[in-house]
């Protein structure tokens, strides 16, 4: 009998803990949720060796609901002239506060040695753009998520980064 009490109280707790959990995420369900911004703000080369190239991508999250948003990561591909630059995931969780924004950075490795030939190609000109291309999904939520999906799409110009 008191383990049967037990077990009951024990069922309750967890019950009066998912409710005050989920009492957040009404927001969620109700459609009063908006999608997050997500824009790439800045882009740092860390390292550029003929055989690994290192950046640092920084991202601005803007949330537009009146709750705070967890990010659980983001998923990312990125071209250059069609070229496949690189790809990953970033797991850094960060919470975005309601009606507020949050800057991250995702670390990048890449090795353009298999495309040096469409690289060098693209670089002849250096007053001429080149189109790049970065496509991901940033994982939203705890419990229940939604994913968003972005693309942005622009030009360099290689001789805007060349030192004189």
């Amino acid at each position: 009998m008191f383990s049967q009490a037990r077990n009951s109280i024990i069922a309750l707790t967890i019950f009066i803990g998912l409710q005050a959990g989920l009492t957040g995420c009404t927001s969620w369900f109700s459609g009063d949720f908006q999608d997050p911004e997500v824009h790439l703000v800045k882009v740092d080369v860390i390292k550029a060796k003929l055989l690994e190239q290192q950046f640092s991508l920084r991202f601005r999250v803007v949330n537009p609901n009146g709750f705070e948003l967890p990010i659980r990561g983001l998923s990312y591909d990125i071209e250059l002239n069609g070229i496949p630059l690189t790809e990953g995931e970033s797991s850094e969780w960060i919470n975005v506060p309601a009606h507020g924004r949050r800057e991250f950075e995702v670390p990048v490795r890449t090795n353009l040695w298999r495309h040096l030939k469409g690289v060098v190609k693209a670089l002849e000109d250096t007053d001429k753009p080149i189109s790049y291309r970065l496509r991901g999904k940033v994982k939203t939520g705890v419990l229940f998520g939604r994913n968003v999906h972005l693309q942005r799409n622009g030009e360099i110009i290689p001789s805007d980064y060349i030192p004189e």
